[in-house]
């Protein structure tokens, strides 16, 4: 089953934390698809410049308590210091999760999972700003070597200058990466953070889903519009309700033995033409290096704009002609001309 956890960016007041949880109950409690709920919200707000709304902190730990005696959820809430963490498990807190700009910092994280040594609380680590896979791992591990058993990771996307689509870069591959490396950990999916804007919450959920992420860690306000953090991303609960009824949860192994079969033999056919593909790489790069041996002769520069100007052209143009992502075909020739440099140096 797919676990689901939401609520609000941050816990804004009483009210709001109320009236949020309890309207996510009425929506959740009875899918036969989300069996693990739980309630989040944010009392230590990392804002990027000071200024603004920054949480209130150990103030709303009695809130969240009520959530948990009058809604049955269990609570989560971030923690980035030892005195959070401390705060968090007097007030018998069920969950945490480590955010991005902690998760960034070893030195931060140690200080948490020297805190946590002796605890028995599931935590959650959020990836680093940056998509650098070890970091995200070794975050992990400094906990895993506290002794936390139950531990899950949370792709919240990446942080880059140049802005696109969403608030922050999914960038697939990494999580993807993640899951082969440690098949054991469960991976939810943080689609406010990634997109920034609620109405693509659906499509980056249901990227989610098809690449078999385990759940959804998701913002949820019960008046958006009017919240006092990240107010775009934040969805309302029968809003979210919605969203989740229209998500199409896949299963990872057919039970249909004819479907079984066909999918084996277009794997089949994935696997010979991968082979073509590594065979015709090696003859073009052999080719580059009777081409950097020409170029060496007669002290020629490696790299000819006007010749790489001329590929790309004909890669778009190629790409259009067959249907594929111009853009997609670009970047892979992009990685291919790289490489080519590199063995004529």
């Amino acid at each position: 089953m797919i676990q689901i956890i939401c609520g609000p960016c941050s816990a804004e007041s009483e009210e709001q934390v109320l009236a949020t949880a309890s309207a996510l109950v009425d929506i959740l409690a009875g899918s036969k698809d989300y069996r693990h709920i739980a309630f989040r919200a944010g009392l230590w707000k990392p804002r990027t410049r000071p200024g603004t709304f920054e949480g209130v902190g150990e103030a709303a730990l009695p809130w969240l308590q009520r959530v948990q005696r009058e809604t049955g959820l269990k609570v989560i809430v971030e923690v980035a210091t030892a005195a959070h963490l401390e705060a968090v498990l007097k007030a018998g807190i069920d969950m945490v999760w480590v955010g991005a700009r902690t998760t960034a910092n070893p030195f931060a994280v140690q200080e948490l999972a020297d805190a946590l040594k002796g605890v028995d609380i599931p935590v959650f680590v959020k990836n680093p700003l940056n998509p650098d896979l070890n970091l995200w791992l070794g975050a992990v591990e400094r906990i895993e070597m506290a002794g936390i058993r139950d531990i899950s990771v949370i792709h919240r996307g990446f942080s880059f200058y140049e802005k696109g689509r969403y608030r922050n870069e999914p960038k697939w591959q990494v999580p993807i990466d993640l899951m082969r490396r440690r098949p054991d950990l469960r991976i939810l999916c943080d689609p406010s953070h990634i997109t920034g804007k609620r109405e693509y919450l659906p499509e980056v959920s249901q990227m989610a889903m098809d690449l078999g992420f385990d759940g959804l860690f998701i913002e949820s306000h019960i008046s958006p519009d009017s919240a006092l953090s990240d107010p775009e991303q934040q969805i309302e609960p029968h809003s979210l309700g919605r969203m989740l009824e229209d998500l199409r949860i896949r299963s990872s192994i057919p039970e249909d033995e004819e479907l079984s079969r066909r999918l084996q033999e277009l794997r089949a056919r994935i696997d010979s033409l991968d082979e073509d593909i590594l065979e015709i790489l090696e003859l073009r790069m052999g080719v580059v290096d009777q081409i950097g041996a020409q170029k060496r002769r007669g002290n020629i520069t490696i790299l000819q704009q006007q010749r790489w100007e001329e590929i790309l052209e004909k890669t778009r143009s190629g790409a259009l002609s067959r249907g594929l992502d111009p853009g997609f075909v670009e970047e892979l020739f992009k990685l291919i001309h790289i490489a080519s440099i590199r063995r004529q140096v």
